[in-house]
């Protein structure tokens, strides 16, 4: 009897089954794996092992009975002055400081994949911490007997209520919150959903490829967003976009006939039929 031989997954399979179901979502790996577009021989499971490393070294020098306060403070100590962890001030927008195994390697970051790196070894520790979306920085939340603590993974600040409040301010500012006491801060600081947490890396590199004109790398990330959220169309439209950009009429039809089929009293409905008519008169259709 014949045997079809094993093939390996592609980085787009092999992160679709990470993201597949919402209970056992592997957040942390769905994260290192997104640097495979960048990176397309990236062991991932050296880097799960380099981190897991890290974690173990600093568990070996506590007592098994720390208390949490205690085990805190030493993850601080280790994670921001030993092991030299920070935000990557001086280019913010490099687009390597979504990708965790260059994060890991220079030490510099963003919020969100600092956050990432910070929440797996207090996971290792025995804390639970958590990512926090808060508006436009991503923070991490720790529960304690003693109470909640909010750590900024930029910089390793444990934020007071005042100073987070101060930090909200804009925020409620832009969208007329000011002075609703019907909005309290505690909304902003729940724990964000692990499939938003993803979502929001790539959506960092969404940006800096789109600002950039980079559409191939686009694209990939592109492909990740419309595996990760399938449910969002407007996904599905900006890769239609993207396709576009890159001469790829077919595959641009297909992706905004989908999204116009889904959604066909969309603000943007009208636009996107003509640029589907632009498309099959062969066209260009710029991104907006």
């Amino acid at each position: 009897m014949s045997t079809l031989p094993l093939r390996a997954p592609t980085p787009l399979e092999y992160f679709a089954a990470l993201v597949a179901e919402d209970d056992g979502f592997a957040l942390f790996e769905a994260a290192v794996a997104a640097a495979q577009d960048e990176y397309p021989a990236l062991d991932t499971q050296a880097v799960l092992d380099e981190v897991d490393a890290l974690g173990a070294r600093l568990k070996a020098r506590l007592p098994a009975d720390a208390p949490p306060m205690h085990r805190l403070r030493a993850l601080n100590r280790y994670f921001f002055n030993e092991l030299g962890f920070g935000g990557n001030v001086n280019d913010y927008y490099d687009r390597r400081n979504s990708y965790l195994n260059d994060v890991l390697s220079t030490r510099r970051g963003i919020p969100i994949t600092l956050a990432l790196l910070y929440a797996e070894l207090a996971g290792q520790l025995g804390l639970v911490a958590r990512g926090v979306a808060f508006p436009g920085h991503f923070l991490v939340k720790l529960r304690l007997p003693q109470g909640e603590v909010i750590v900024d993974p930029f910089n390793g600040r444990s934020l007071s209520r005042d100073e987070l409040d101060e930090r909200l301010a804009p925020y409620r500012r832009q969208h007329g919150l000011e002075g609703d006491d019907d909005v309290p801060l505690g909304l902003f600081l729940q724990a964000a959903d692990p499939r938003d947490v993803i979502a929001r890396l790539l959506r960092n590199l969404k940006e800096i490829h789109r600002s950039a004109e980079d559409w191939e790398r686009l694209l990939a990330v592109m492909n990740r967003l419309v595996v990760l959220l399938p449910a969002v169309p407007q996904e599905l439209r900006d890769r239609g976009l993207v396709h576009a950009e890159l001469g790829s009429s077919h595959e641009a039809l297909v992706d905004l006939g989908d999204y116009l089929r889904r959604c066909p009293d969309a603000d943007d409905a009208v636009a996107l039929r003509e640029r589907v008519r632009e498309l099959q008169r062969g066209r260009p259709a710029a991104w907006h």
